[in-house]
């Protein structure tokens, strides 16, 4: 064994680490928890067929999760009596779902590999299974991270966009976090799978930007399915399709924002503002640069790290309770 992996563990057998201390890496549980991608894939199949909405929900895990002073699981942690977590923040309350999945992977990980896999990591390769297993492609993540000890729903509703977000703002959160407009708009390809709710598009369908009409990018045909599926006064709670294949993670999403039939307002700018266009029709044409984007948007956002320090959660709705010894970064 490595010098590296056993400083590692004698870390983890205390129940905390640094972020720092180790760098991530493709395979870092081929020695401690080679079971470790398996089990991730075979509970994320489970649950896709009870569920198939689960795919993208789990997805959004990453994003809401490593936008938010890095990927560390803090969106995972309930709230406590000394803590406001980001569970209701305003982008993530009645809109996050399947966090009983990530319970589930974590208790079959616990099983066979007790106190090895962060749930930041199970966050990171559950994402990827999501993909995956629903038609996208596949790619080694780097592994290796630590759980935060705390979450902050106020940071949460600083940094996290509204669906009412145009391209410009979008573009202006990637850049905070050194991700490009390229990256931005693979990584808005997420959508290619899942449903959002009406509540996220009343306002394009009856009163854009306060003027009382619907939005004219919208395609007039869409926007009469979309007027019957969100009456105005409806139930905002009722869900409609991200794109026009919304099980099956493909370039079908980009071709409906060329057609006009984005969904979510920010979704639909990306085609009507002019620095991120190119990259639309790009990806509406050839799924497989669309597919190479993603991947590369998807890894550099996974490096996103706070340097806080962290632990190797036993429950991922919770800080550990043991008395740990808190280790500053190196």
């Amino acid at each position: 064994m490595s010098p590296l992996l056993a400083a590692f563990l004698l870390l983890v057998s205390m129940g905390l680490t640094s972020a720092s201390t180790v760098p991530l890496r493709p395979g870092f549980y081929s020695e401690t928890c080679p079971e470790a991608d398996f089990i991730v894939k075979d509970v994320m199949r489970r649950n896709m067929i009870r569920e198939p909405r689960s795919a993208a929900s789990v997805m959004r895990f990453q994003f809401h999760d490593c936008f938010v002073n890095g990927c560390d699981a803090s969106v995972l942690l309930d709230d406590t009596p000394n803590m406001l977590g980001e569970k209701l923040a305003l982008s993530n309350i009645d809109s996050l779902r399947s966090y009983e999945v990530i319970d589930e992977v974590k208790e079959e990980l616990e099983k066979v590999c007790p106190g090895t896999v962060s749930c930041a990591d199970i966050i990171i390769m559950a994402s990827r299974a999501a993909v995956v297993l629903s038609g996208g492609p596949d790619w080694d993540v780097k592994l290796g991270r630590v759980d935060s000890l705390t979450a902050s729903q106020e940071d949460s509703n600083n940094i996290m966009p509204s669906p009412r977000a145009n391209a410009s703002l979008l573009m202006d959160l990637f850049e905070r976090f050194n991700l490009s407009v390229k990256d931005m708009v693979a990584l808005s390809g997420s959508h290619s799978i899942g449903q959002a709710r009406c509540f996220s598009i009343v306002f394009r369908l009856y009163n854009q930007s306060g003027s009382g009409r619907p939005d004219p990018a919208i395609e007039t045909k869409y926007r009469e399915k979309l007027d019957k599926l969100c009456p105005l006064g409806g139930d905002e709670n009722v869900t409609g399709d991200l794109d026009a294949t919304p099980a099956t993670f493909d370039n079908r999403y980009f071709k409906d924002l060329v057609a006009g039939r984005g969904f979510l307002n920010s979704d639909q700018t990306l085609y009507t503002f002019p620095e991120t266009r190119k990259y639309v029709t790009l990806f509406s044409k050839n799924q497989q640069a669309f597919f190479r984007a993603f991947v590369e948007g998807m890894i550099k956002m996974g490096d996103l790290q706070s340097g806080r320090p962290g632990e190797i959660r036993s429950n991922c709705r919770m800080a550990n309770s043991r008395p740990v010894r808190v280790l500053t970064e190196s």
